[in-house]
């Protein structure tokens, strides 16, 4: 049974210049897009009892309390179910998130990049960083208590000790959750055809990102993704299931979904999505082996790693044995270590970790 579900939102105001997600700037079509939305949920969904319900974007918060609550409704949710919203700072006001609260919504994900003015004007961002700390606040006050915050690390002009400092303040907002990614260029984005020439150099993004594990760790939020960090039973159960490889519903344009071994996508095209919502663009039947090397990368993102009785058990193997080369090498040179249950990325193994996964896929 899937009981996870992603919901994707692909408006925005304006594209920030580092984003190739697929989002577009035509509000104007949002009636015909929800009416798509709820015919493809009610074409696939089977009634499971949810465990939870991820709104990703684009900008999800474009969307009223009402329309959250109408897409809401078609799912079978309880009372212990994540539902997550990514919100963007700009324009959000008290009465827009204790209504929001009222939806079941139980979760925010904020987009905040930075705390520094000038460079959220440089990358495109229409938010100011009092507009985060105002939605922190205004959140709080709402009733939300499992808040997180985005950064992206690696921008234009961004020092080691500005992320610093954009950390201890996310740090000082009370938080529960903080996500960070290190800036990607690609195609699709303003900035890849446009590339700032003040950009972090590849030594500096990794400095970043170990200052981060460093400061987010000693002030009790556990690393437990390569990406994400969390105060205790604060961790994302929606992103948690697809770390453990387990399946998930993907509505909307451009959504990926896992169901029954099977990987699959929505059109990206929004117009051709608002005229079938109900057409898989493309889905794909995993192998066995497919499935293999989908559990071991994804497993090896979470900071506890890979199960290897469980893999062996799914998966009729030895893995010790089948894999016994690449794991002796990577832990000789303390990038990989060996835990109670399996194997796991060190934090030096992590900066190389794309190297080393490569070497588990055949």
């Amino acid at each position: 049974m899937v009981k996870n579900v992603y919901i994707h939102i692909p408006f925005c105001k304006s594209k920030c210049r580092y984003c190739s997600f697929v989002s577009v700037c035509r509000i104007n079509l949002k009636p015909a897009y929800l009416n798509a939305l709820k015919e493809e949920i009610h074409k696939s969904y089977k009634n499971e009892e949810v465990n939870t319900v991820y709104f990703g974007g684009g900008t999800p918060s474009l969307l009223t309390p009402d329309e959250f609550s109408q897409l809401i409704n078609l799912f079978n949710t309880n009372s212990s179910t994540e539902i997550t919203a990514e919100l963007n700072p700009e324009g959000i006001n008290p009465d827009y998130l204790e209504n929001l609260r009222k939806t079941g919504i139980n979760r925010l994900s904020i987009g905040c990049q930075t705390f520094d003015n000038e460079i959220l004007k440089n990358i495109g961002r229409r938010h100011s960083h009092k507009d985060v700390e105002n939605i922190v606040k205004y959140a709080k006050q709402a009733g939300f208590d499992n808040i997180s915050l985005d950064f992206i690390y690696g921008l234009p002009s961004q020092t080691v000790k500005m992320f610093e400092q954009d950390l201890l303040h996310a740090i000082s907002l009370g938080i529960q959750h903080v996500s960070l990614y290190g800036l990607k260029i690609e195609e699709g984005c303003y900035f890849f055809k446009n590339r700032p020439q003040n950009l972090p150099d590849e030594d500096t993004q990794a400095e970043m990102y170990l200052k981060a594990i460093d400061i987010l760790t000693s002030n009790n939020f556990r690393h437990y993704e390569i990406s994400n960090f969390a105060k205790e039973n604060f961790e994302s159960r929606h992103n948690l299931n697809y770390w453990n490889n387990n399946s998930y519903y993907g509505f909307g344009a451009a959504a990926h979904g896992y169901e029954n071994g099977i990987r699959y996508f929505n059109t990206s095209n929004l117009k051709e999505y608002i005229n079938n919502p109900a057409i898989r663009k493309d889905s794909h039947k995993l192998s066995e082996r497919e499935q293999l090397e989908e559990e071991i990368f994804l497993g090896f993102r979470k900071s506890e790693g890979i199960n290897t009785e469980k893999i062996n058990k799914k998966f009729n193997i030895d893995f010790r044995k089948k894999y016994a080369e690449t794991l002796n090498k990577y832990i000789s040179y303390k990038y990989l270590k060996e835990t109670n249950t399996g194997f796991s990325l060190t934090t030096e193994g992590i900066l190389i970790s794309n190297v080393i996964l490569a070497e588990f896929l055949e």
